[in-house]
This record gives C-alpha cells, structure tokens and sequence, in this order.
C-alpha cells in the first residue's frame, strides 16, 4: 500500500494506492489563504500540518488494516511558496504563497542585474517564484531576512516534519529560479543574487528517489509499519503527470485547479521564456516537461460563485453552459486576471474585468462569460507551447474543475483539440504522489505510470471552435486595451 499527500492551496488531499492500481479512501482538509495586503497571498505552515493530522487520523481511524501495510509516502505540492525558517528549522513568517505578487519590482531587477537568467533557469523571473520572494524580503525586511538559516517549498516543509530530513526535488525545485534546471543542481550564481548559498537550500534528488524515513514516532501514532520511506515527490503539476501516466515525450493535461495549467512532458530541457513559458524538470530522472500557467481558473469560478449568488461553482457552470450558442455569442467577455497572469502576460498588475456589459444580460450570461474565459487564458497559454512532432492530438483533463462535463467541451471547442477525463482525475496530484512512493520502494516504470481508464472524451465541433476564436481575439484586444494600474492600495 501506498499513500499519497497533495498539499494544495485550498485543501489537502489524501488517498491510499494499492499495487493493483485501486485507489482507496481518498480524502482531504480545507485550507485558507489570507491576502493582509493587495498583491499579498500567504498561508501558515502550520495549518498544513493541522490539514495532515486530519487526514491521517481519519485514514487511521477508517482504514486502520490498510495502513498496516503501508511501505511509502509520496509528496505532491502548491509550488513556489517560500517557507522560511531560523536555526532551529522554526517557522519565522507565515510562507509566501506561488500566487502572491509583491515581488514585481525585484524581478525587474533580478532580470537587469542578471542577463543570462532565462538561460539558466528556463524562465522568466516572475513574482509567482521564490527566488524574487526572497529578494523582497531582503529589501523591505532586513531583519527577518538576517535570521533565515533554511528556505522550504511547502510540501518539502511537510517533509521536515514527516521525518526530520531538508530534502526537496527536481520537478518543485525547478520552481524557485535557484535550480540550473537543465543540469538539475542548485545554481551558485543565482543563490548568491538573492543573498543566499547551497547552506540554506534542502538536498537535492529526484521524484521517485527515497529521501528519507517516516519518524517511529509517526508511525506508532497511525498505526503504521516500524519503518516507512517517503519518496522525493513531486510538485502538484509534475505529480499530476505521473498520476496520470503522461510522462513520455508529448503526453500532456490541461489542469482546472486554482491555478490552470497547460502541461506536456519532453525528453529535452526546452524553454521558451519570451511569452513566460515554463520549463521545469520532470518528477522523473532525465525528463523535462514545458507548462503555461493562469493564476485564475477554478478560482474565477469560485470567485463568480459568491459574487452571483449561486449555490455552487456546479449549479454556476451547470446554467452557463445550458445557454444556446446564440446566448454564448451575446454574453459579455471576461478578463481572468483576478490575481494577475503568468503565461502569456507575466503581469502580476493585470486584472479581471466583465467587458461589453449590456441591460440585456442576466447573472448567467455573466456566468457562462467567466467559464469561457478562463478557457481563453487557457488557449493564450497553448499557443505558447513549441510545435510537438507529430502534434498535440488530445490531452488529458484533471482538477477539480473537470467534473463538469458542459465546461469539459467548452474548453475542447475553445482549444480545439480532443480532451479526456480518466478515472481518479480529480486527485491526480495525490496519486502521482502514491506513485512516486511506489516507484521509490521498488516499482518500475512500466509497471507503476500506467494511463487510468478514459471516462470520458471531449471533441471539440469544428463549428463552435471556429466562432468562439472570433471571440477570443475580442478577449485578446480587450486586453491590450485595458488600463493597468500599477499601485493597487485596496
């Protein structure tokens, strides 16, 4: 048996995997993020930990035989985040989420001060990254930054407390703008940008590597084996991949989560920084993968939700993708830049906005435009993918967001291309971290990253793919149109 942990940013998720591929008990605990300034997203670590003794003692308590057998722990994780820690591996700040982003002005910098950055890294330096976060700890408080001895992605923070070792990874490590991504090892030179050595950084290893041991203590408490290994894990994305299989040259996903994420595996380190395209490792040796991210997706829905007094984001997406095309045609258009963009635009200042707002329109015209553009962020981040040969044909659909079928083929016309929902989609992160803890005690390849059953296929109609682009280069001008402020205070 096989755990998996996927720390997300609104809810941590549990399964259990056995080695004939049936996942048991998924489960998971809420989380919050807390925004004390505009731009600003942040979370306390230890509400992470809370969220795992949730889960674990549930897992304890429901499934005690299951746990028995259990031979590893996987990690999935929100990437970027920056966990800072003293000497003595305390917590000094609440962490600094992948989404917040106060850190425009030290990106700028890093980029001048630094031109051979993209090179290294694969990326443009953005707010979403740690490294920028740091910097801007450095400048506006010194103090706080004197006392950090240890720096920590989130699910490698969960680690620390899991079994007491600093490790992280190559797919979450790739996310910070430390990592030389194409030699998969720290970069000295980008570590000493921001004031920081080798010293403040977690050992390195892959995915599907053991990185260390579950504490005694941990085990007699869930009533586990005397001695469980915890696999190097993944970031939420990369472990998503594994999840789901797509880990050969070409395989991809769309992922609907908070964020939403354009995603396919290559054998080579491939960056395209110019329309702020990431390239990161892989969670497997010798694998890369590129993604486009929006910092908007399911959350928009979610955001929309509230704001037009729907009783779910289902009950949203359900009446907005009921109307006729006709309806569609006429409903205004929606800018997703609730929390600034990353891919194409890399401006954390942009924001969402219904545009071309007639008398005529009702709550779910406004509904079905929220749907539909985030699916126009997502098509923005498509077209900045390098050409695969042979071609994209299909890709796989995960998140929670692809419970809803009507949104699954709007987003299939909107791309243009065949899109599959497979079983267990939704904690996908989770079981690509099962995985990866089923690789790491002995598992291989062939036997472990299979492709679960196809529950569903989405293909787009070539008629509505081609008015909805009409739509979609409307979106594109409104935003080139739109002001952007610079100095949000509220």
């Amino acid at each position: 048996m096989y755990l998996g942990l996927d720390l997300g940013t609104s809810e941590l998720k549990a399964l259990l995997l056995s080695d004939q591929h049936k996942v048991i008990a998924p489960t998971g605990s809420p989380l919050s993020v807390q925004r004390p300034q505009a731009l600003w997203s942040e979370q306390n670590p230890s509400d992470w930990w809370h969220a795992l003794e949730a889960v674990m003692d549930q897992l304890h308590r429901e499934y005690p035989q299951a746990l028995a057998q259990l031979r590893g722990i996987g990690l999935s994780g929100q990437m970027h985040g920056a966990t800072l820690l003293d000497g003595n591996d305390q917590v000094l700040h609440p962490c600094i989420l992948w989404n917040d982003g106060r850190s425009g002005a030290q990106c700028k910098q890093l980029s001048q001060d630094i031109p051979e950055l993209s090179q290294i890294t694969g990326n443009l330096a953005m707010p979403g990254f740690t490294a920028p976060k740091l910097q801007w700890v450095r400048e506006n408080e010194p103090e706080l930054f004197a006392r950090i001895k240890r720096v920590l992605l989130p699910k490698d923070w969960l680690r620390l407390q899991l079994t007491g070792e600093a490790v992280s990874e190559m797919s979450d490590a790739a996310g910070t703008l430390w990592l030389d991504v194409g030699r998969r090892d720290w970069s000295d030179h980008m570590l000493a940008a921001t004031g920081l050595t080798r010293g403040h950084m977690p050992r390195l290893i892959e995915g599907s590597e053991v990185s260390a041991s579950l504490k005694p203590a941990l085990c007699q408490r869930w009533g586990l084996p005397e001695s469980v290994l915890v696999a190097g894990g993944a970031g939420d994305n990369a472990a998503s991949a594994v999840g789901m299989g797509l880990v050969r040259p070409g395989d991809g996903f769309v992922s609907l989560g908070t964020s939403g994420v354009i995603f396919v595996s290559t054998s080579a380190f491939e960056p395209n920084p110019r329309q702020a395209l990431h390239a990161f490792c892989h969670a497997l040796p010798a694998r890369w993968h590129v993604m486009s991210v929006m910092l908007s997706a399911a959350s928009a829905v979610t955001w929309a939700t509230r704001l037009l007094g729907y009783a779910s984001e289902a009950a949203l997406l359900q009446e907005a993708t009921s109307l006729s095309a006709q309806d569609q045609d006429r409903s205004p258009l929606f800018l997703p830049y609730l929390n600034g963009e990353r891919s194409p635009h890399n401006n954390p200042h942009a924001t969402g906005a219904w545009m071309n707002l007639r008398s005529s329109h009702s709550r779910e015209h406004l509904a079905y435009a929220v749907a539909e553009g985030v699916g126009f962020g997502l098509l923005d981040g498509l077209r900045s993918i390098p050409t695969m040969n042979p071609p994209l044909q299909s890709l796989s659909l995960v998140g929670g967001g692809s419970r809803s079928e009507g949104w699954a083929q709007l987003l299939a016309d909107i791309l243009g291309i065949k899109l599959r929902v497979h079983q267990d989609s939704n904690n996908a992160g989770a079981l690509g971290a099962a995985r990866l803890a089923w690789l790491a005690t002995g598992g291989t390849l062939n036997d472990v990253c299979t492709t679960p059953a196809v529950s569903k296929t989405f293909i787009p109609d070539a008629k509505r793919h081609s008015s909805l682009q009409v739509r979609h280069m409307q979106f594109g001008q409104l935003y080139q149109a739109q002001p952007q402020p610079t100095g949000l205070t509220y």
